[in-house]
């Protein structure tokens, strides 16, 4: 796997963390912001359409695991 690869990987990896798991932990930490289990999941989704159309050309494939088990 090349560097390229890898860093989109890593930079996908780092959005859904901070975009998907940062929006449950705002659900969950303060529940008065109204987010919801709706906000969460168009969180992820959205953090995962968002590196599909801005890393999917480099990686090929966005999701971590599978790019590092096909290494």
């Amino acid at each position: 796997m090349n560097g390229k690869r890898l860093a989109a990987e890593a930079i996908g990896t780092f959005w859904l963390t901070l975009g998907g798991c940062g929006s449950a932990v705002i659900a969950a930490g303060f529940p008065h912001v109204g987010i919801g289990l709706l906000g969460v999941a168009l969180a992820f989704g959205l953090t995962v359409l968002t590196m599909a159309y801005a890393i999917g050309h480099v990686s090929g494939c966005v999701r971590a695991a599978t790019s590092s088990g096909r290494a």
